[in-house]
């Protein structure tokens, strides 16, 4: 092993050790933890976690590896890791493409419809972590399906799988209304217990979409209009006249350190003054830069999951 491959592979384990000393709120990932004991450094086993990276793109992309690396370990026991099926879904006279998860049975199930960020380029979600959609995907899709939920992850047009359909920014708002109206007709979903969810500017299309369509149960936002909210009081404008026709309850997620507070505090005031349902939840910081708190979501499904499922359980999979 070459001295490089060897400082690869004590990051990686100095990054499992953070995961694997955590209070036990993961059970299922419990035996992936006992199995990487062997590797872990020996202050990270007695608890005691000091992460020294060569630079925060390394960070990052052994963070991503990590998640990855525990999405696939939670289904190493029992029922296999499940293969999503690529989909074409008609949005006008475009065909985009999405990854679709289906529980094992005959339905129906409950669904969420993901709306991803928008990416660095067609081709690239994310530039500093040479990062692309379908990896994204992979990290979410293995969650949800495993909580007993269909899981939709279109691309809209220009980007990702769907980089030949129409220009890189185009008209997403009806790439995501053409996604839930696919989802809703699917014979296996139960159509009156879906959820629409996004990060980022997928969070701002979620709230809109969300506003439109009394059908949904529920919505969730992760980090939604975090960078451009102080810059843009159109968009201020535009989301909190959204939230007066939600007609579903909303739960907005952020890290302390994501790129402004502002937008979730904002939304908060706006929904209670409304009195309408809603939960707002900032986690403590995650990682050092504020790229990492706005993605953190994707690094770090042990923070958000038990509260994210008990929001969809409550108002999604017991929704009559």
């Amino acid at each position: 092993m070459s001295k490089e491959e060897l400082d690869l592979f004590q990051l990686s384990a100095v990054h499992m050790a953070e995961f694997c000393a955590r209070p036990a709120h993961m059970p299922h990932a419990a035996r992936f933890c006992a199995d990487q004991q062997d590797y872990l450094p020996l202050p990270a086993r007695a608890g005691r976690i000091t992460i020294a990276t060569r630079g925060p793109a390394m960070r990052r992309l052994f963070l991503f590896a990590l998640a990855l690396s525990i999405s696939s370990a939670t289904f190493a026991q029992g029922a296999p890791r499940p293969v999503p099926q690529t989909i074409e879904i008609p949005s006008g006279s475009l065909r985009l493409k999405g990854l679709l998860w289906k529980p094992q049975g005959p339905g129906p199930f409950p669904a969420v419809v993901f709306n991803h960020g928008r990416s660095d380029t067609p081709r690239q979600h994310s530039l500093r972590l040479k990062l692309t959609l379908e990896q994204a995907a992979q990290i979410l899709g293995p969650v949800f399906v495993r909580h007993g939920f269909v899981f939709l992850y279109p691309f809209r047009r220009g980007e990702g799988p769907s980089a030949d359909q129409g220009q890189f920014i185009g008209d997403h708002l009806q790439d995501v209304r053409a996604a839930l109206s696919f989802l809703k007709n699917l014979y296996y979903v139960d159509a009156r217990r879906i959820a629409v969810a996004g990060h980022s500017f997928g969070g701002q299309l979620t709230l809109l979409e969300a506003s439109h369509d009394s059908a949904v149960a529920a919505a969730v936002t992760f980090g939604a209009a975090a960078g451009s909210w102080d810059g843009s009081p159109e968009l201020r404008n535009l989301l909190l006249k959204s939230l007066h026709t939600l007609a579903m309850p909303v739960m907005m997620i952020q890290a302390a350190n994501d790129y402004s507070l502002a937008p979730s505090k904002a939304m908060d005031e706006e929904l209670s003054r409304l009195s309408k349902r809603h939960v707002r939840k900032i986690y403590p910081a995650f990682g050092q830069t504020r790229g990492e708190g706005h993605n953190f979501f994707y690094y770090d499904v042990a923070r958000w999951e038990q509260d994210v499922f008990a929001f969809l359980d409550a108002n999604v999979k017991r929704h009559n």
